[in-house]
């Protein structure tokens, strides 16, 4: 039986979406996405646990970001959306 507890809590579609398209922000805020080769952000939330990977293929110039630490930046923007969402 559903309590009322469990009816607010977010779907896993919606913490799903809510990781990846703050991963993308993040990575899209650091960089011109015509500049970015490729990226991938996998998001799984299953059993109340969130796992974030983000792929980031992007040049790494001297002057710009350092493409594995937006990757790293992306995945904790994702985590801290998601606790957003769940209102932590």
């Amino acid at each position: 039986m559903a309590t009322d507890a469990d009816r607010d809590e977010p779907s896993d579609e919606a913490v799903v979406q809510t990781a990846s398209e703050a991963a993308e922000e993040l990575i899209f805020s650091r960089y011109k996405q015509s500049i970015v080769r490729d990226y991938d952000v996998t998001a799984i939330f299953e059993d109340g646990v969130l796992e974030v990977d983000v792929y980031l293929n992007a040049p790494d110039e001297e002057d710009g970001p350092d493409p594995d630490r937006v990757a790293d930046d992306a995945a904790i923007a994702a985590r801290e959306a998601v606790d957003e969402l769940f209102g932590e």
